[in-house]
Protein backbone atom coordinates (compact mmCIF):
# COMPACT_ATOMS: atom_id res chain seq x y z
CA UNK A 1 0.00 0.00 0.00
CA UNK A 2 1.82 3.09 -1.02
CA UNK A 3 2.18 6.35 1.38
CA UNK A 4 2.12 9.66 1.28
CA UNK A 5 5.55 11.17 1.71
CA UNK A 6 5.87 13.52 4.40
CA UNK A 7 5.29 17.31 3.70
CA UNK A 8 8.41 17.93 6.11
CA UNK A 9 10.62 15.74 3.94
CA UNK A 10 9.82 17.28 0.48
CA UNK A 11 12.59 19.64 -0.98
CA UNK A 12 12.53 23.04 -0.74
CA UNK A 13 11.69 25.14 -3.55
CA UNK A 14 15.22 26.10 -4.92
CA UNK A 15 15.28 30.38 -5.20
CA UNK A 16 15.40 32.01 -8.07
CA UNK A 17 18.94 32.77 -9.63
CA UNK A 18 18.43 36.76 -9.17
CA UNK A 19 17.50 36.49 -5.48
CA UNK A 20 20.98 34.59 -5.01
CA UNK A 21 23.10 36.90 -7.14
CA UNK A 22 21.64 40.82 -5.81
CA UNK A 23 22.79 40.14 -2.45
CA UNK A 24 26.42 39.72 -3.60
CA UNK A 25 26.53 42.81 -5.47
CA UNK A 26 27.68 45.10 -2.31
CA UNK A 27 30.06 43.32 -1.08
CA UNK A 28 31.81 42.72 -4.06
CA UNK A 29 32.07 46.19 -4.97
CA UNK A 30 33.41 46.94 -1.75
CA UNK A 31 36.25 44.00 -2.12
CA UNK A 32 36.66 45.25 -5.50
CA UNK A 33 37.25 49.02 -4.64
CA UNK A 34 39.60 47.74 -2.14
CA UNK A 35 41.55 45.14 -3.68
CA UNK A 36 42.03 47.93 -6.52
CA UNK A 37 43.23 50.74 -3.66
CA UNK A 38 45.53 48.27 -1.82
CA UNK A 39 47.45 47.67 -5.63
CA UNK A 40 47.09 51.35 -6.06
CA UNK A 41 48.33 51.84 -2.74
CA UNK A 42 51.26 49.66 -2.90
CA UNK A 43 52.64 50.55 -6.27
CA UNK A 44 52.63 54.59 -5.49
CA UNK A 45 54.50 53.75 -2.51
CA UNK A 46 56.74 51.51 -4.32
CA UNK A 47 57.31 53.99 -7.09
CA UNK A 48 57.81 56.97 -4.52
CA UNK A 49 60.78 54.94 -3.01
CA UNK A 50 61.98 53.64 -6.52
CA UNK A 51 62.19 57.31 -7.93
CA UNK A 52 64.12 58.03 -4.41
CA UNK A 53 66.84 54.80 -4.64
CA UNK A 54 67.11 55.15 -8.53
CA UNK A 55 67.15 59.22 -9.47
CA UNK A 56 67.44 61.50 -6.19
CA UNK A 57 69.97 59.47 -3.94
CA UNK A 58 72.37 58.86 -7.61
CA UNK A 59 71.92 62.29 -8.25
CA UNK A 60 72.86 64.02 -4.88
CA UNK A 61 75.72 61.76 -4.62
CA UNK A 62 76.56 62.27 -8.12
CA UNK A 63 76.21 58.81 -9.55
CA UNK A 64 75.08 57.26 -12.71
CA UNK A 65 71.54 56.04 -11.68
CA UNK A 66 72.12 53.00 -13.89
CA UNK A 67 75.95 52.76 -13.24
CA UNK A 68 76.95 49.21 -12.32
CA UNK A 69 78.12 50.79 -9.15
CA UNK A 70 74.74 51.64 -7.99
CA UNK A 71 73.04 49.21 -9.89
CA UNK A 72 75.20 46.28 -7.57
CA UNK A 73 75.16 48.20 -4.59
CA UNK A 74 70.91 49.37 -4.36
CA UNK A 75 70.15 45.71 -5.47
CA UNK A 76 72.27 44.63 -2.39
CA UNK A 77 71.09 46.91 -0.03
CA UNK A 78 67.72 45.91 -1.07
CA UNK A 79 68.28 42.10 -0.67
CA UNK A 80 69.40 42.92 3.39
CA UNK A 81 66.31 45.44 3.58
CA UNK A 82 64.20 42.12 2.44
CA UNK A 83 66.21 39.87 4.56
CA UNK A 84 65.55 41.90 7.29
CA UNK A 85 61.82 41.84 6.94
CA UNK A 86 62.04 37.73 6.06
CA UNK A 87 63.60 37.48 9.29
CA UNK A 88 62.63 39.81 11.84
CA UNK A 89 58.76 41.04 10.75
CA UNK A 90 56.18 38.93 11.92
CA UNK A 91 55.34 35.68 10.09
CA UNK A 92 58.56 36.45 8.03
CA UNK A 93 56.51 37.86 4.87
CA UNK A 94 54.79 35.06 3.91
CA UNK A 95 55.79 30.90 2.96
CA UNK A 96 58.71 30.02 0.62
CA UNK A 97 57.19 32.92 -2.97
CA UNK A 98 59.08 29.78 -4.91
CA UNK A 99 55.87 27.86 -3.69
CA UNK A 100 53.24 30.50 -4.88
CA UNK A 101 51.17 30.91 -7.32
CA UNK A 102 48.03 33.62 -8.47
CA UNK A 103 46.00 33.16 -5.44
CA UNK A 104 45.66 30.33 -2.68
CA UNK A 105 44.24 29.95 0.69
CA UNK A 106 43.97 32.80 3.29
CA UNK A 107 46.92 33.61 4.94
CA UNK A 108 46.75 35.12 8.57
CA UNK A 109 45.79 38.98 8.38
CA UNK A 110 48.63 39.80 10.62
CA UNK A 111 51.56 38.76 7.84
CA UNK A 112 50.28 41.07 5.58
CA UNK A 113 51.94 43.93 6.76
CA UNK A 114 55.44 42.11 6.11
CA UNK A 115 54.48 40.41 2.99
CA UNK A 116 53.42 43.45 1.47
CA UNK A 117 56.66 45.48 3.23
CA UNK A 118 58.83 42.88 1.88
CA UNK A 119 57.38 42.98 -1.99
CA UNK A 120 57.36 46.86 -1.79
CA UNK A 121 61.22 46.70 -0.94
CA UNK A 122 61.30 44.41 -4.41
CA UNK A 123 59.48 46.45 -6.19
CA UNK A 124 61.26 49.78 -5.65
CA UNK A 125 65.08 48.12 -5.22
CA UNK A 126 64.87 47.18 -9.20
CA UNK A 127 64.51 43.06 -8.22
CA UNK A 128 62.69 41.63 -11.04
CA UNK A 129 59.70 40.48 -9.92
CA UNK A 130 55.95 42.36 -9.90
CA UNK A 131 53.14 43.30 -7.62
CA UNK A 132 50.45 40.33 -8.69
CA UNK A 133 51.07 37.38 -6.56
CA UNK A 134 52.11 39.55 -2.64
CA UNK A 135 49.10 41.67 -4.10
CA UNK A 136 46.31 38.94 -4.64
CA UNK A 137 47.50 36.96 -1.31
CA UNK A 138 46.93 40.16 0.71
CA UNK A 139 43.52 40.98 -0.84
CA UNK A 140 42.71 37.30 0.04
CA UNK A 141 43.75 37.63 3.55
CA UNK A 142 42.30 40.35 4.50
CA UNK A 143 38.74 40.14 2.56
CA UNK A 144 38.49 36.38 3.89
CA UNK A 145 38.98 37.72 7.47
CA UNK A 146 36.85 40.66 7.13
CA UNK A 147 34.50 38.92 5.16
CA UNK A 148 33.95 35.69 8.08
CA UNK A 149 33.82 38.22 10.61
CA UNK A 150 31.31 40.33 9.45
CA UNK A 151 29.10 38.16 7.75
CA UNK A 152 29.80 34.68 9.21
CA UNK A 153 27.48 32.69 6.85
CA UNK A 154 28.59 33.51 3.50
CA UNK A 155 30.73 30.60 2.29
CA UNK A 156 35.00 31.50 2.53
CA UNK A 157 35.46 30.44 -0.45
CA UNK A 158 33.39 33.60 -1.98
CA UNK A 159 35.27 35.87 0.04
CA UNK A 160 38.86 34.25 -1.99
CA UNK A 161 37.43 34.47 -5.19
CA UNK A 162 35.69 38.00 -4.76
CA UNK A 163 39.29 39.00 -3.78
CA UNK A 164 41.50 37.52 -6.40
CA UNK A 165 38.96 38.65 -9.31
CA UNK A 166 38.79 42.43 -7.85
CA UNK A 167 42.80 42.19 -7.72
CA UNK A 168 43.38 40.68 -11.22
CA UNK A 169 40.65 43.69 -12.18
CA UNK A 170 42.84 46.21 -10.81
CA UNK A 171 45.93 44.58 -12.15
CA UNK A 172 45.28 44.41 -15.88
CA UNK A 173 42.35 47.71 -15.78
CA UNK A 174 39.86 45.45 -17.05
CA UNK A 175 37.49 42.75 -15.86
CA UNK A 176 37.89 40.33 -18.82
CA UNK A 177 41.53 38.98 -17.28
CA UNK A 178 39.29 37.84 -13.88
CA UNK A 179 36.63 36.33 -15.80
CA UNK A 180 39.32 34.26 -17.74
CA UNK A 181 41.13 33.02 -14.34
CA UNK A 182 37.97 32.04 -12.71
CA UNK A 183 36.64 30.62 -15.60
CA UNK A 184 39.92 27.80 -15.45
CA UNK A 185 38.93 27.22 -11.56
CA UNK A 186 34.85 26.89 -11.93
CA UNK A 187 33.19 24.40 -14.15
CA UNK A 188 29.50 24.60 -14.20
CA UNK A 189 28.11 20.97 -12.25
CA UNK A 190 24.95 20.08 -12.60
CA UNK A 191 22.26 21.46 -9.67
CA UNK A 192 25.12 24.22 -8.73
CA UNK A 193 24.40 26.82 -10.74
CA UNK A 194 25.67 27.86 -13.79
CA UNK A 195 29.11 29.30 -14.47
CA UNK A 196 27.55 32.84 -15.20
CA UNK A 197 26.16 32.33 -11.89
CA UNK A 198 28.80 31.58 -10.28
CA UNK A 199 31.11 34.23 -12.01
CA UNK A 200 28.62 37.40 -11.19
CA UNK A 201 29.48 38.31 -7.87
CA UNK A 202 33.50 37.77 -8.99
CA UNK A 203 32.94 39.95 -11.74
CA UNK A 204 31.21 42.98 -10.04
CA UNK A 205 34.05 42.94 -7.74
CA UNK A 206 36.66 42.51 -10.70
CA UNK A 207 34.59 45.46 -12.28
CA UNK A 208 34.92 47.51 -9.33
CA UNK A 209 38.76 47.11 -9.18
CA UNK A 210 39.15 48.06 -12.52
CA UNK A 211 36.96 50.73 -12.62
CA UNK A 212 38.45 52.10 -9.49
CA UNK A 213 42.31 51.81 -11.27
CA UNK A 214 40.94 53.04 -13.93
CA UNK A 215 39.55 56.68 -12.42
CA UNK A 216 43.04 56.57 -10.05
CA UNK A 217 45.15 55.85 -12.86
CA UNK A 218 45.82 55.25 -16.12
CA UNK A 219 46.97 51.32 -16.47
CA UNK A 220 47.77 50.21 -19.85
CA UNK A 221 49.33 47.41 -21.79
CA UNK A 222 49.79 49.38 -25.13
CA UNK A 223 53.22 49.65 -25.66
CA UNK A 224 53.03 51.23 -29.30
CA UNK A 225 53.84 48.16 -31.14
CA UNK A 226 52.23 48.33 -34.72
CA UNK A 227 49.08 47.01 -35.34
CA UNK A 228 48.78 44.05 -38.07
CA UNK A 229 44.92 44.78 -39.43
CA UNK A 230 45.05 41.89 -42.28
CA UNK A 231 47.25 39.26 -41.11
CA UNK A 232 47.84 36.42 -43.59
CA UNK A 233 49.46 32.61 -43.67
CA UNK A 234 52.60 33.89 -43.23
CA UNK A 235 51.73 35.49 -40.12
CA UNK A 236 50.01 32.57 -38.76
CA UNK A 237 53.26 30.20 -39.32
CA UNK A 238 55.20 32.76 -37.81
CA UNK A 239 53.22 33.14 -34.59
CA UNK A 240 53.08 29.26 -34.37
CA UNK A 241 57.22 28.98 -34.67
CA UNK A 242 57.99 32.05 -32.23
CA UNK A 243 55.14 30.88 -29.39
CA UNK A 244 56.20 27.19 -29.18
CA UNK A 245 60.21 28.06 -29.59
CA UNK A 246 59.49 30.90 -26.64
CA UNK A 247 57.72 27.80 -24.46
CA UNK A 248 60.74 25.71 -24.86
CA UNK A 249 62.92 28.53 -24.03
CA UNK A 250 60.31 29.37 -20.78
CA UNK A 251 60.42 25.34 -20.07
CA UNK A 252 64.08 25.75 -19.74
CA UNK A 253 63.72 28.54 -17.08
CA UNK A 254 61.29 26.21 -15.39
CA UNK A 255 63.58 23.38 -15.10
CA UNK A 256 66.53 25.20 -14.05
CA UNK A 257 63.83 27.51 -11.05
CA UNK A 258 64.17 23.97 -8.68
CA UNK A 259 68.28 23.65 -8.71
CA UNK A 260 68.68 27.48 -8.34
CA UNK A 261 66.24 27.86 -5.48
CA UNK A 262 68.07 24.68 -3.94
CA UNK A 263 70.92 26.49 -4.25
CA UNK A 264 69.61 29.38 -2.45
CA UNK A 265 68.21 27.30 0.47
CA UNK A 266 71.64 26.00 1.18
CA UNK A 267 71.95 29.30 2.33
CA UNK A 268 69.34 28.75 5.20
CA UNK A 269 69.08 31.89 6.56
CA UNK A 270 67.39 34.87 4.68
CA UNK A 271 70.06 37.83 5.60
CA UNK A 272 72.19 35.24 4.07
CA UNK A 273 70.22 34.49 1.07
CA UNK A 274 68.53 37.46 0.16
CA UNK A 275 71.96 39.96 0.40
CA UNK A 276 73.65 37.39 -1.93
CA UNK A 277 70.82 37.14 -3.90
CA UNK A 278 70.84 41.20 -4.19
CA UNK A 279 74.32 41.20 -5.03
CA UNK A 280 73.64 38.70 -7.73
CA UNK A 281 70.79 41.11 -9.08
CA UNK A 282 72.60 43.47 -9.32
CA UNK A 283 75.73 41.77 -11.33
CA UNK A 284 73.08 40.87 -13.90
CA UNK A 285 71.80 43.81 -14.21
CA UNK A 286 75.28 44.94 -14.43
CA UNK A 287 75.65 42.55 -17.24
CA UNK A 288 72.57 43.60 -18.90
CA UNK A 289 71.73 46.95 -18.17
CA UNK A 290 68.90 48.90 -16.43
CA UNK A 291 66.05 46.86 -18.82
CA UNK A 292 66.66 44.39 -17.25
CA UNK A 293 65.45 45.76 -13.76
CA UNK A 294 62.18 46.07 -12.11
CA UNK A 295 59.12 44.77 -13.14
CA UNK A 296 59.42 45.09 -16.56
CA UNK A 297 56.04 47.04 -18.11
CA UNK A 298 57.70 49.94 -18.64
CA UNK A 299 60.54 48.31 -19.89
CA UNK A 300 58.88 46.53 -22.59
CA UNK A 301 57.52 49.75 -23.56
CA UNK A 302 61.31 50.96 -24.63
CA UNK A 303 61.93 47.86 -26.13
CA UNK A 304 59.44 48.08 -28.30
CA UNK A 305 60.03 52.25 -28.93
CA UNK A 306 63.12 50.84 -29.95
CA UNK A 307 62.19 48.50 -32.86
CA UNK A 308 64.67 47.91 -35.36
CA UNK A 309 67.69 49.48 -33.20
CA UNK A 310 69.15 46.72 -31.13
CA UNK A 311 70.49 43.61 -33.00
CA UNK A 312 69.68 39.66 -32.61
CA UNK A 313 72.57 39.55 -30.14
CA UNK A 314 71.82 42.33 -27.70
CA UNK A 315 68.08 41.24 -27.32
CA UNK A 316 69.00 37.47 -26.74
CA UNK A 317 71.13 38.72 -24.03
CA UNK A 318 68.33 40.65 -22.62
CA UNK A 319 65.97 37.90 -22.49
CA UNK A 320 68.20 35.32 -21.01
CA UNK A 321 69.84 37.79 -18.76
CA UNK A 322 66.01 39.06 -17.39
CA UNK A 323 65.29 35.24 -16.78
CA UNK A 324 68.59 34.59 -15.00
CA UNK A 325 67.12 37.80 -12.53
CA UNK A 326 63.66 35.88 -12.41
CA UNK A 327 64.99 32.86 -11.31
CA UNK A 328 67.01 34.28 -8.41
CA UNK A 329 64.85 36.95 -7.32
CA UNK A 330 62.19 34.05 -6.93
CA UNK A 331 64.83 31.50 -5.66
CA UNK A 332 66.55 33.68 -3.27
CA UNK A 333 63.47 35.03 -1.31
CA UNK A 334 61.94 38.41 -2.76
CA UNK A 335 58.80 38.72 -2.45
CA UNK A 336 56.65 39.65 -5.96
CA UNK A 337 55.34 38.00 -8.85
CA UNK A 338 56.78 36.51 -12.27
CA UNK A 339 54.20 37.43 -14.83
CA UNK A 340 55.43 40.96 -15.46
CA UNK A 341 58.79 39.61 -15.77
CA UNK A 342 57.42 37.04 -18.03
CA UNK A 343 55.93 39.78 -20.51
CA UNK A 344 59.59 41.40 -21.20
CA UNK A 345 61.41 38.12 -21.15
CA UNK A 346 58.10 37.25 -23.77
CA UNK A 347 59.09 40.74 -25.67
CA UNK A 348 62.88 40.65 -25.88
CA UNK A 349 62.53 36.86 -26.82
CA UNK A 350 60.04 37.98 -29.82
CA UNK A 351 61.97 40.92 -31.24
CA UNK A 352 65.05 38.76 -31.43
CA UNK A 353 63.17 36.21 -33.76
CA UNK A 354 61.87 39.64 -35.46
CA UNK A 355 65.50 40.53 -35.37
CA UNK A 356 67.04 37.18 -37.06
CA UNK A 357 63.87 37.17 -39.50
CA UNK A 358 62.66 40.68 -40.37
CA UNK A 359 59.66 39.69 -42.40
CA UNK A 360 58.07 38.98 -39.41
CA UNK A 361 55.52 41.52 -38.05
CA UNK A 362 56.31 42.83 -34.61
CA UNK A 363 53.20 42.67 -33.52
CA UNK A 364 53.40 39.06 -34.60
CA UNK A 365 56.44 38.28 -32.86
CA UNK A 366 55.91 40.27 -29.02
CA UNK A 367 52.38 39.31 -28.78
CA UNK A 368 53.58 35.16 -29.79
CA UNK A 369 56.92 35.62 -27.43
CA UNK A 370 54.83 36.61 -24.87
CA UNK A 371 52.09 34.04 -25.18
CA UNK A 372 55.20 31.36 -25.46
CA UNK A 373 56.86 32.43 -22.20
CA UNK A 374 53.79 33.08 -20.44
CA UNK A 375 52.01 29.36 -21.21
CA UNK A 376 55.47 27.76 -20.22
CA UNK A 377 55.93 29.59 -16.91
CA UNK A 378 52.05 30.05 -15.15
CA UNK A 379 50.14 27.30 -16.97
CA UNK A 380 47.26 29.93 -17.47
CA UNK A 381 46.29 29.48 -21.04
CA UNK A 382 43.37 32.01 -20.90
CA UNK A 383 45.82 34.68 -19.11
CA UNK A 384 48.45 33.73 -21.42
CA UNK A 385 46.32 34.39 -24.56
CA UNK A 386 44.19 38.00 -23.30
CA UNK A 387 48.09 39.52 -21.95
CA UNK A 388 49.09 38.42 -25.60
CA UNK A 389 46.16 39.49 -27.53
CA UNK A 390 46.36 43.14 -25.26
CA UNK A 391 49.72 43.80 -26.88
CA UNK A 392 49.22 43.30 -29.93
CA UNK A 393 46.95 46.26 -30.00
CA UNK A 394 45.22 44.56 -32.81
CA UNK A 395 41.93 42.68 -32.61
CA UNK A 396 42.67 40.45 -36.15
CA UNK A 397 45.39 38.95 -34.09
CA UNK A 398 43.04 37.25 -31.98
CA UNK A 399 42.27 34.94 -34.47
CA UNK A 400 46.31 33.36 -34.86
CA UNK A 401 47.12 33.34 -31.22
CA UNK A 402 44.20 31.26 -30.73
CA UNK A 403 45.83 29.08 -33.30
CA UNK A 404 49.31 29.39 -32.17
CA UNK A 405 48.58 28.25 -28.79
CA UNK A 406 48.11 25.47 -29.86
CA UNK A 407 51.52 23.98 -30.52
CA UNK A 408 53.01 26.01 -27.59
CA UNK A 409 50.23 24.17 -25.10
CA UNK A 410 51.58 21.20 -26.46
CA UNK A 411 55.03 21.95 -25.51
CA UNK A 412 54.02 22.43 -22.08
CA UNK A 413 51.50 20.44 -20.65
CA UNK A 414 52.16 18.01 -18.32
CA UNK A 415 55.80 19.68 -17.57
CA UNK A 416 56.82 21.51 -14.61
CA UNK A 417 55.52 25.34 -14.03
CA UNK A 418 57.74 27.99 -12.44
CA UNK A 419 56.55 27.37 -9.31
CA UNK A 420 57.42 24.78 -6.77
CA UNK A 421 55.65 22.54 -4.19
CA UNK A 422 55.98 22.49 -0.11
CA UNK A 423 59.00 19.92 -0.37
CA UNK A 424 61.14 21.88 -2.89
CA UNK A 425 60.00 19.72 -5.77
CA UNK A 426 58.82 21.02 -9.35
CA UNK A 427 55.27 21.63 -9.60
CA UNK A 428 53.72 20.11 -12.75
CA UNK A 429 50.49 21.15 -14.72
CA UNK A 430 47.98 18.57 -15.01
Amino acid sequence: MATDTPAASASPAPQAPHRILLPQILPALVIGVASALLFLGISAIAEKLQHVLWNTLPDALGIGNYSSLWMISTLTATGIAVGLVVWKVYGHAGGDPAEGGLGGPPISPAIVPGLLLASTLSLAGGVSLGPENPTIVSAIALAFWAGTKLLPAVPGLLWVSLATAGTFGALFGTPVAAALVLSEALTTHPGKGSLWDRLFAPLVAAGAGAMTTQLLSDPSFDIGLPPLDDPGLPDLLAAMVVATLAAVFGLLACYAFPYVHRAFGRLRHPMVMLPLGGLVLGLLGALGGHLTLFKGLEETRELAADIGTLGSGELAKLAVVKTLALLVAAASGFRGGRVFPAVFIGAAFGLCAQALVPEIHPAVAVSAGVLGILLATTRQGWVSLFVAAVLASSPSMVAVLCIAILPAWLVVTGRPVLELDEHGEPLKST
